[in-house]
This record gives C-alpha cells, structure tokens and sequence, in this order.
C-alpha cells in the first residue's frame, strides 16, 4: 500500500519535562519514501506545565506538523487514545507515548511490512530482536510475559508482546473499531478486536526499549496488571 502520511499519536499525561525530547525525536525521523508525519498530542488534563511546552514548541517547529487537543477532565491514556486515533488523517497511525521508553527512530521498522505489502496492523516487541533494552523489573516483566500468553490463548495469535506501545494500524481500520477502555484496558481491548477481523493481516518487529523506573515517572502498576487480565477476559470471552 503507498502511504504518503503517518500519523502519530501522543497521549500525554504530565509530560512537560520529557515531551519536547520526544517531539525533537519525531522531528529529526526522516521516513522512507518522504512520507510525511502527523503528530496529534492529547493533553488529558495534566497538572503540570505539559500544556505551555507544547504549544511554545508547536510555535516555535512550524514545519512539523502538530495538531493539539486538549481534555478538560481526566479521563485516561485509552481515551486520550481515542481523540487521537479519530483525528488522524494518514492512511497509517502510530501510537507514541510522551516518554523516552521508545524510539522515533524506529518507525520505518514498523512501517516496512506495510510498505512490502504484507500487513495492515503491526507490533513493536521489545521481547524479540537485537535492539538495546533496558534492564529494569523482574516481575514487571513476568506479568508482560503473562498478559501476552493469556491474550493469545483467547485471539489464536503468536504476539511476544501485547502490552508495547508501539503499535501501527492502518487507520481506516482502527477508525471503524469501537473503542471502550478509558485507561490501561487499551492493549488487550484493541488486540482482541483486531484478530477477530476477518483477513486481518497482523506483523511484529523487534523493537529497543528504554524502560523508566517508578521514581523516573513510570505510571503503569498492578492494579492496570489485574485490570488488563479482567479486559482480557471481558473482549475475547464474554464479548463473544
């Protein structure tokens, strides 16, 4: 499929001290054969100044192509998610987090079995490849390793990592998806709606990962760990 735009999805949560590093990032991606790149941040609401940097860099990179929205009340990454993937106008989107876990520069990884003409939905795996990852949590890790295991056993599929950020869809698709889950639901919830279309073509690349500690401002704790496996159940069992 020929893609001449991709458009790129920040949730953003009190981000205002890492968001322009990310945006820098984005910026300085050049994607192969010149597509251009969309970037939609959402503010969910955040207390801190994450509001000011976007609009002082969005001022100041008038040739990156920004749009910005904005949430009165908090409602969660998976409705930020939601705002975001129905304002994009590429034939691709990619979903970003404001962090500096992943890197912009992978995204012509993502998008190369697309551009080969194999898939419509592909997966950043931060469990497969020879991409640096970050040493960090023994038991974060497990859980990953177990939510992907108990949302394959449901979806038929061979994913290594259903939680990663990374995500591409081509968006008409993503678009015609109803989308409940307000917060860390978004993962096991999109997973399951997109294997059960039918021919649906879904790939996995190896991505790096540049985990954050709790004290650096990593958000994601237990409680989203029993909640994802409650998601799990809820869209590949009893939706069914």
């Amino acid at each position: 499929m020929q893609i001449t735009k991709l458009s790129i999805i920040i949730p953003a949560y009190n981000e205002g001290k890492t968001i322009h590093l990310i945006l820098d990032k984005i910026k300085a991606v050049q994607l192969v054969n010149q597509i251009e790149k969309e970037v939609i941040i959402v503010n969910d609401c955040s207390k801190d100044n994450t509001e000011e940097v976007v609009l002082n860099y969005k001022a100041q990179n008038p040739d990156l192509s920004i749009q910005y929205y904005k949430h009165e009340v908090n409602q969660g990454k998976g409705a930020a998610l939601h705002t975001g993937i129905s304002k994009a106008t590429g034939e691709y989107l990619i979903i970003q987090d404001a962090d500096l876990e992943y890197n912009p520069a992978e995204y012509n990884l993502l998008l190369q079995p697309v551009l080969d003409g194999f898939a419509d939905v592909v997966y950043g795996s931060r469990f497969v490849g020879g991409n640096p990852h970050r040493v960090l949590f023994f038991w974060h890790t497990i859980g990953n390793k177990f939510l992907t295991f108990l949302s394959n056993m449901f979806t038929d599929l061979n994913l290594t990592d259903v939680e990663t950020c990374y995500k591409l869809f081509r968006t008409d698709i993503i678009q015609n998806i109803q989308l409940k889950e307000k917060r860390f639901g978004f993962e096991p919830e999109v997973t399951a709606k997109i294997a059960r279309i039918p021919k649906i073509r879904i790939y996995e690349v190896g991505i790096s990962y540049y985990g954050r500690t709790y004290e650096e401002g990593k958000k994601i704790g237990w409680r989203d760990g029993f909640r994802a496996i409650y998601c799990i159940l809820k869209y590949n069992l009893w939706a069914k």
